[in-house]
């Protein structure tokens, strides 16, 4: 959970602060402790209940009223009860696990951050470009469950991007034979790929770490070739497979977001939907921006 206000990218295109959620605090009910009216039991729950559903914690709707408090908190001032102070501060809290959960649809109109903290900017329904823009927030603890598919360009296959196909390699980690058909991945955190055989055909599991002149040059993370170099086909198919990366999305994908959504004071756009699912369907042949420099040969 985030302890204090952030100014996002996304949010300053928006011409919003978004509040933030709180984490810890100290109890109300501890012994000869000060009253804090942000604090909240409840924020120190997991961020997934036994149930599945998403633990959110407090959203602050003021990130001024949260830095001034926070400020003469520190200072060691407002440590009583009186409610000309405590009432502002307790109604710039909201909890979001309050809100009810609902399902949305639209078309994307621009997706920034990683699974854990990033934003999906979309437009409901069928909108044009001047809708109102909604922004789907994903959990902080990167455990909002994101899917990505479709078919995609070749200009998807950037260093960074975790790819799978079949074909055969020889002993120095060369596929025999361009690749016509390849997926786009994000392997769960406990995936080990199986070790090359030269020779044999098989599934490759790898990320990129370079692509040129249609040729992509892997990691692989098991055995002795421990990188692949393939050609494309000119016409090779590449399609994206249940992907949780936000730099595989792009403007006009299409897309379907459970959440909890807030459109009062402190949300972004015409509102922000703390976002449990998101679905993507990717716009025939979009591809993603390109990835940060520092995701270069990742996985």
């Amino acid at each position: 959970m985030f302890r204090s206000a952030r100014r996002s990218a996304l949010a300053r295109r928006l011409g919003i602060v978004i509040a933030v959620f709180a984490c810890g605090g100290v109890s109300a009910s501890a012994q000869n402790t000060p009253y804090d009216p942000y604090a909240d039991a409840h924020d120190a729950l997991p961020p997934v209940a036994a149930d599945g559903t998403l633990h959110w914690g407090t959203f602050y709707k003021s990130a001024a009223i949260q830095k001034s408090y926070q400020r003469l908190w520190n200072l060691g001032a407002c440590r009583g009860t009186n409610k000309a102070i405590t009432t502002p501060v307790e109604r710039n809290r909201l909890v979001i696990d309050n809100l009810p959960e609902a399902s949305f649809t639209g078309t994307v109109r621009e997706a920034t951050g990683p699974l854990a903290g990033g934003m999906i900017a979309f437009t409901e329904g069928t909108g044009g470009a001047g809708a109102p823009v909604v922004v789907a927030q994903l959990h902080p603890a990167g455990v909002t469950q994101l899917a990505i598919g479709g078919r995609t360009s070749a200009d998807a296959l950037v260093p960074g991007v975790t790819v799978r196909f079949r074909a055969q390699v020889d002993d120095r980690g060369r596929v025999v034979d361009p690749v016509e058909m390849l997926d786009i991945v994000t392997p769960p955190a406990d995936f080990a790929p199986d070790a090359l055989r030269p020779g044999a055909r098989q599934t490759i599991v790898g990320g990129i770490l370079g692509v040129r002149q249609g040729t992509i040059v892997l990691r692989v993370d098991a055995g002795k070739i421990r990188r692949v170099t393939a050609r494309l086909a000119p016409d090779a198919t590449v399609m994206i497979v249940d992907a949780a990366q936000l730099e595989l999305i792009a403007p006009g994908d299409r897309l379907e977001v459970t959440g909890r959504r807030w459109s009062g004071e402190g949300a972004m756009g015409a509102g922000t939907v703390f976002a449990s699912h998101v679905v993507v369907h990717k716009a025939a042949g979009t591809a993603g921006p390109q990835p940060p420099a520092e995701t270069v040969g990742a996985r």
